[in-house]
């Protein structure tokens, strides 16, 4: 049985998003693509763009797990506030459909890909490239950002074996807990 991921890299000028699909080991990016509001100047519209849109992602896709990047840090304060509003909208649209939804820092998210917190996004497209068939279309950078929101989100479900080397981790890019490591590595632990 397959499993559908959407992930979600939200903006209020763009927002990019993808579909992951997992099926008995093998990975492909159902959809790669990304939602452009820089024509609309009112930020207002933006975010009924957003939410309609990635409403209608989740009914036309019927994903069984989403994930959604958070924003952490800006420059413009401002800039940020609007960021927030794109991601809840986002978020509403996929709770507003019945889906929990999960986040994730982009450190986190750059880890579970690479293995480096801090690579560059051109680092994150390569491994993304090699580790799934992707669409034959040039993918733009904010859905390649979604993609690997939804490879995250898959490593950070245990969806991927331990045969393949992913250990869960928080999402916050912190060391597991005491018992999560006992429960991933009952071999390791002596009994009294």
């Amino acid at each position: 049985m397959s499993l559908k991921i959407l992930g979600i890299d939200p903006g209020s000028r763009t927002t990019g998003y993808a579909i992951l699909v997992e099926d008995k080991g093998t990975y492909k990016a159902e959809i790669c693509d990304v939602l452009q509001m820089a024509q609309m100047d009112d930020h207002n519209e933006r975010l009924q763009y957003i939410f309609d849109e990635v409403s209608k992602i989740v009914k036309l896709h019927k994903p069984d797990q989403c994930a959604v990047e958070t924003p952490i840090y800006g420059v413009d304060p401002l800039a940020m506030l609007k960021l927030g509003r794109a991601q809840a909208a986002a978020i509403l649209a996929i709770t507003n459909s019945g889906i929990t939804v999960s986040e994730y820092y982009p450190k986190a998210i750059k880890k579970a890909i690479t293995g480096n917190g801090n690579a560059s996004k051109k680092q994150v497209a390569f491994m993304l490239d090699k580790m799934m068939k992707l669409p034959d279309k040039k993918i733009k950078a904010d859905a390649t950002d979604a993609l690997a929101v939804a490879w995250c989100h898959l490593t950070n479900s245990n969806k991927i074996s331990a045969a393949n080397g992913v250990k869960k981790m928080h999402q916050n890019n912190r060391k597991s807990s005491w018992s999560a490591f006992v429960d991933d590595n009952p071999d390791r632990v002596k009994k009294h």
